[in-house]
């Protein structure tokens, strides 16, 4: 539906997103793996909250991915450890039939996926005080000033998370772009219920799990630094 068919009063009580749909299709090989495994390996808004220990057919730590781009280094992460179960949520078709064609050539199995916004599988999927850990990894920066409302990491989205964390859950998040990191900073340490692993306004060091991504290594050729912080849920 354009914005032109939407009726006024429903345009002001949306929400402003922090997504943009990109167009592009899916090229043979990831339509064939969404058509092959979407249907054991996706997850649907509709169906509500799910069972972890039902959709996964077992008791596992799980992490829930929010953006996961072309699904390369959730697939990765995932096969380095089997014994942790992941959800990854993407809005971007191609990206969701391309992190299934990986799973299918690198034999995993342990991630299921929405094709959804995020905000909305949070509220109607993931139960409270359920999750291992949160990774956002390089979210669009909306690096001009006019378009920062537009960025994922603000207080009230950061609280919803916090409430789908376990005890003791992290949340994990990465940039290339200092300014966001110093705005995700500025929120996470004001956040109720977190404590930074690292010192008090400092940012952590690259954990072994998260793999070396393409905007990493694009950030670097670019002179970019990158930022990783962890949080703790405390409360």
């Amino acid at each position: 539906m354009s914005d032109q068919n939407i009726p006024v009063d429903d345009k002001k009580r949306r929400s402003i997103r922090s997504f943009v749909l990109r167009t592009g299709r899916m090229t043979p090989g990831q339509q064939k793996a969404y058509d092959n495994h979407w249907p054991s390996k996706g997850l649907l808004l509709a169906d509500g909250m799910i069972d972890y220990a039902q959709v996964f057919d077992r008791q596992a730590p799980v992490v829930l991915e929010i953006g996961f781009g072309m699904g390369a280094s959730l697939v990765e992460m995932a096969k380095a450890a089997p014994e942790q179960d992941f959800i990854g949520v993407e809005v971007h078709v191609p990206g969701v039939g391309k992190l299934l064609h990986g799973m299918e050539e690198h034999n995993v199995d342990n991630i299921r996926v929405y094709c959804d916004d995020a905000v909305e599988v949070l509220k109607q999927c993931i139960a409270d005080n359920s999750l291992d850990r949160i990774q956002i990894y390089f979210p669009d920066p909306w690096h001009k000033k006019k378009h920062h409302k537009r960025r994922l990491i603000q207080t009230p989205f950061v609280q919803a998370l916090r409430s789908k964390l376990k005890e003791g859950g992290i949340l994990h998040l990465a940039t290339d772009w200092e300014h966001y990191a110093e705005h995700m900073m500025e929120v996470m340490a004001a956040a109720e219920g977190f404590s930074n692993q690292a010192d008090e306004y400092c940012f952590s060091d690259r954990p072994a799990y998260r793999p070396v991504t393409k905007f990493e290594k694009r950030g670097e050729r670019l002179g970019h630094g990158v930022w990783d912080l962890l949080f703790e849920k405390t409360a």
